[in-house]
């Protein structure tokens, strides 16, 4: 029930954009004021549903005081349509939308496929494309590519992303007991997590979107690939990057007031994507030290021209994986004891528990079906090392699906039919994705 009143809030948001964005183009009223409001309300809905009680529990931290928290239950998806409610009012004060019809607007924040994890999407390119006469009639081939994009990405989230999940799952359940070892596979496991839970979901997206004529915009182009911090931030869920930039990092000034300015701009924005991703001190360290990281990216850009491609490539995968850590801790002294554990390495041997969480049913019947029982049996860990295997081969040899999404042949039919099916029979169990906390 706490959901569906959750709508009620929606419905206050869209009837306020949408009035001051009909206001702004029907009656020419273009002051800052009427472009402001909305904004203000926006930003104002999203800092009280999902920071009011971070701000509460701080207060009572910092200053002794016993202010209760409040009961207060985060809106699905508040902090991608809250974007998406700014962008929409911006285009229209530009100009920039054709006209503001409401199911325009409605069908803009409220479609599905993108709703509660994105990507981004631009009004005036969405809106252009529902609107075009060709794209209201079925397309074969938009089908067939939408349903190759939505096998591929299924498999990803319930079979890569979910399992690694169980792991990690069970490192934080037992995290006094974790070896060194586990620590270092914890941070690995998450990495790949992560990665597969919004790329699955991206890739479903724009799966679906494609089924309906719709092109939504790339949002992940092979990010671990990256040989830089700032590399990685024009891989990792570009939509966002995107938009920070846009209505953030621009209007700052952006590269425009010097080297100084530059590097607090680059602060700022990504303290700001810290925040955006969740209500904790970690997502702020989180946040803080990319924008650092990335501010030494272009101190030292002539420096790191110099270094051997495969050092470059190392260092920033090592230092994504190891921040990532920041967003599955519950505190920044529960993120620095599992980094202690790491250092001192005081136990290189992997527990058990860890081990098991990737002995899947469907191992087994693989095994049973080409008489493979032995390699299990005698190789401690072997499932686990299949995993991370056809992880790091899918997240750093191939090429990115959405721009491959193009190439149809046997071989892509072959794989998406197998995908989709093992998909499925893998939705035995509850799936969340990570992002739908953000």
């Amino acid at each position: 029930m706490g959901r569906i009143n959750m709508l009620g809030y929606l419905g206050i948001s869209m009837l306020i954009n949408y009035g001051s964005a009909l206001a702004i183009r029907k009656f020419k009223i273009k002051t800052k004021f009427l472009t402001a409001l909305p904004i203000i309300v926006n930003v104002g809905l999203l800092l009280y549903f999902k920071y009011m009680n971070f701000a509460i529990t701080n207060v009572n931290i910092f200053f002794g005081k016993e202010i209760e928290l409040k009961e207060i239950i985060l809106p699905l998806g508040i902090s991608f349509y809250t974007f998406q409610q700014i962008a929409y009012i911006v285009a229209t004060e530009q100009g920039n939308l054709e006209n503001n019809n409401i199911i325009d607007y409605m069908a803009y924040i409220l479609y599905f496929p993108k709703l509660v994890m994105g990507p981004i999407i631009d009004p005036v390119d969405y809106i252009s494309q529902i609107n075009q006469v060709e794209r209201k009639k079925a397309d074969i081939t938009n089908i067939t590519i939408g349903i190759k994009l939505f096998s591929l990405g299924l498999i990803k989230k319930v079979l890569l992303a979910d399992t690694f999940a169980k792991a990690v799952s069970w490192a934080y359940t037992n995290i006094d007991a974790t070896t060194a070892m586990d620590c270092i596979l914890l941070i690995l496991f998450y990495t790949f997590e992560i990665y597969f839970d919004f790329s699955g979901y991206s890739d479903m997206a724009v799966g679906v979107s494609s089924m309906l004529n719709i092109d939504l915009p790339i949002n992940f182009d092979s990010p671990y690939k990256a040989i830089s911090i700032r590399d990685f931030w024009k891989r990792w869920h570009i939509s966002l990057t995107k938009f920070l930039t846009k209505y953030i990092y621009i209007p700052l000034g952006g590269s425009r007031k010097g080297i100084i300015f530059t590097y607090i701009n680059t602060l700022i924005v990504f303290i700001v994507s810290g925040l955006w991703h969740g209500a904790n001190w970690t997502f702020i360290l989180w946040g803080l030290l990319h924008g650092l990281f990335s501010c030494f990216d272009r101190m030292f850009e002539k420096l790191e021209e110099r270094v051997f491609m495969p050092v470059r490539w190392l260092c920033t995968f090592g230092v994504v994986s190891v921040l990532w850590l920041l967003f599955s801790a519950s505190t920044v002294e529960q993120w620095r004891t599992i980094l202690f554990k790491i250092l001192f390495m005081q136990s290189t041997e992997v527990s058990e528990g860890m081990i098991s969480s990737f002995n899947l049913v469907e191992n087994q019947f693989l095994y049973n079906l080409f008489g493979l029982n032995w390699l299990p049996t005698n190789v401690r860990g072997f499932n686990m090392l299949i995993f991370i295997i056809v992880a790091c081969f899918i997240c750093f040899v191939p090429g990115n699906n959405y721009r491959n999404k193009d190439k149809l042949s046997i071989g892509t039919l072959v794989v998406a039919s197998v995908a989709f099916i093992w998909g499925v029979l893998c939705l035995g169990a509850e799936s969340t994705f990570v992002y739908f906390g953000f």
